[in-house]
């Protein structure tokens, strides 16, 4: 396949699954398997990298209104009944602290994850079965009027804790998916489906800003004498082929965000739930027959 025809199909594939509940780093690890691409290749680790940036990115565009009211009522809040550490941008980073502290000391166990398709069917498949059993019982009509937060800007510290501890198992075992972790946890807590989506939209940004960020540094500027984990591109060819998955996850992400922002108030997690299943045991059928 044409190196363009791949950015494309990637940045599709990165952009149609970094945001929804299914994981963007396990969709591209079997598309990079099934296409042939060499894993250990440090020209298409940096590709996958910088069009993880380019999905992210599209949130602050999105959110620019949220975003920007969220600082204009800082520390207080809109009903002035905030204060610093419990203002949303403030549990925000909270959560992150929570999640980015162990997974920054277990980053070796997870280099070794990302490559293990095993662990990734297996976080696929379990991750879909929790996934189900909570929007289940937790996002039903039956629960309706228990939630204690309805809103983003009614989370609490502890729920912003919580929902920090449970992410560290999506950056542990990829396939797990941060937004799962982050919209079960959330719903566990008592947080709507919407509440619990867009604190997993806000955790996204500074949590995926940092771990692109660490990689870019790894790749730039190796610890001890380690090998590179990529490099950039080297020619004309290779900037082309990094600027069109840049720029179609962008583009894919960004219509991904919205429209999964609109199905979430109607609808609930369970297909996304059965999908992560179906692909789940798919892969690990594959990874027993190779």
């Amino acid at each position: 396949m044409h190196d363009y025809l791949l950015s494309v199909l990637l940045g599709i594939v990165e952009g149609l699954t970094e945001f929804l509940p299914v994981s963007s780093t396990a969709h591209l690890r079997i598309t990079e398997a099934l296409l042939h691409i060499h894993l250990d290749d440090p020209f298409w680790k940096m590709y996958s990298i910088v069009i993880q940036l380019g999905a992210i990115l599209c949130l602050p565009i999105y959110f620019r209104a949220r975003i920007a009211r969220f600082l204009s009522t800082f520390p207080r809040g809109e009903r002035q009944d905030r204060t610093a550490l419990t203002h949303p941008l403030s549990l925000v980073m909270i959560a992150f602290v929570v999640t980015s502290i162990p997974s920054w000391l277990l980053h070796k166990k997870i280099g070794d994850n990302l490559e293990n398709m095993r662990v990734i069917g297996w976080s696929l498949l379990v991750g879909g079965v929790v996934m189900w059993v909570i929007d289940a019982y937790f996002g039903s009509p039956r629960t309706v009027g228990r939630h204690m937060t309805e809103r983003m800007e009614d989370v609490t510290l502890f729920q912003a804790i919580w929902i920090g501890i449970c992410q560290i198992a999506s950056a542990v075992f990829p396939g797990t998916s941060r937004s799962m972790s982050t919209i079960a946890a959330g719903q566990v807590a008592g947080m709507s489906r919407t509440a619990a989506l867009e604190f997993s939209f806000f955790l996204s940004m500074p949590t995926m800003i940092a771990a692109t960020g660490y990689d870019l540094l790894r790749t730039f500027h190796p610890k001890h004498g380690a090998e590179a984990l990529g490099r950039m591109p080297i020619d004309g060819h290779e900037w082309t082929v990094l600027l069109i998955g840049f720029v179609i996850s962008f583009i894919v992400a960004l219509g991904v965000v919205a429209w999964f922002m609109n199905w979430v108030r109607q609808r609930g997690f369970t297909p996304f739930a059965i999908y992560r299943i179906v692909v789940g045991i798919a892969v690990l059928v594959w990874v027993m027959r190779g």
